[in-house]
């Protein structure tokens, strides 16, 4: 299997439709491709959405037409056994019996434990989802606002960013391209920068090149933004100088 092949799967490994050798392979592929984590979380998601879209709880009539048929369909016999089978002593059998039952029991609550997490996975994405959809409403509304105004920037190893700032709606937003993923451990974090002070204004996906961010809290009166590169889950204050600073745009 050659690593092209295994950039296909992360539709398959999301809807856990992959053989155990080839769900193996791939995570490992995985491991190390942040492409790939991204959209197999990104349709895992996807796919717990449409999965509680099309779901839908039974009908008040249906208990009725199950206690009715309860009444009227005859319970299967057991099965007889052939003549010639050899009868298990009375103990063994009622070994083998309450074998059956603990083992059906525990099938039972495994499978219980697995629909509560699954419903727990779906509720996750579900939210995770509609915070996307919630954030991606708000990039668009800073965007096509009518005081909208930005200011681009060139950076380092050829990549730009573009700061997208409304006064009336009192945000703004970093627009990146072909920025190089920071290295191992590390992210890039946004900063507004008030008067000299940097106040932390979210994180970017390292495992992208190219996005728009909204930055997180209101403009409040800073008159620049600027990003530096923090260990992963981002830092109060700055730790390193910063890869970029940009004016905001009046």
């Amino acid at each position: 299997m050659t690593p092209v092949d295994l950039h296909t799967l992360t539709g398959a490994y999301a809807l856990h439709a992959l053989a155990d050798d080839e769900r193996e392979r791939f995570e490992r592929h995985a491991a190390d491709c942040a492409d790939c984590t991204r959209e197999v979380r990104e349709l895992s998601a996807t796919a717990a959405r449409l999965g509680l879209a099309v779901t839908a709880s039974p009908g008040p009539a249906l208990k009725d037409r199950v206690m009715r048929r309860i009444t009227t369909v005859r319970q299967e016999p057991p099965r007889a056994l052939p003549l010639t089978a050899p009868r298990a002593p009375r103990i063994r059998r009622r070994r083998t019996g309450r074998w059956a039952l603990a083992a059906a029991l525990a099938a039972a609550a495994s499978l219980g434990g697995t629909a509560v997490w699954q419903h727990e996975r779906a509720q996750d994405a579900q939210e995770q989802a509609r915070q996307a959809e919630r954030r991606a409403d708000q990039v668009t509304a800073v965007l096509t606002a009518p005081d909208a105004r930005s200011r681009t920037a060139k950076l380092t190893g050829g990549a730009s960013g573009t700061v997208v700032v409304s006064r009336s709606r009192d945000r703004a937003v970093f627009i990146s391209s072909k920025m190089a993923k920071p290295p191992g451990g590390k992210v890039y974090q946004l900063w507004f920068d008030d008067g000299g002070t940097m106040r932390s204004a979210g994180l970017m996906d390292p495992g992208r090149t190219a996005e728009a961010v909204l930055l997180e809290g209101s403009l409040d009166g800073a008159s620049g933004m600027g990003i530096t590169v923090e260990p992963a889950g981002g830092s109060p204050r700055p730790t390193s100088a910063p890869v970029a600073l940009l004016g905001l745009p009046v």
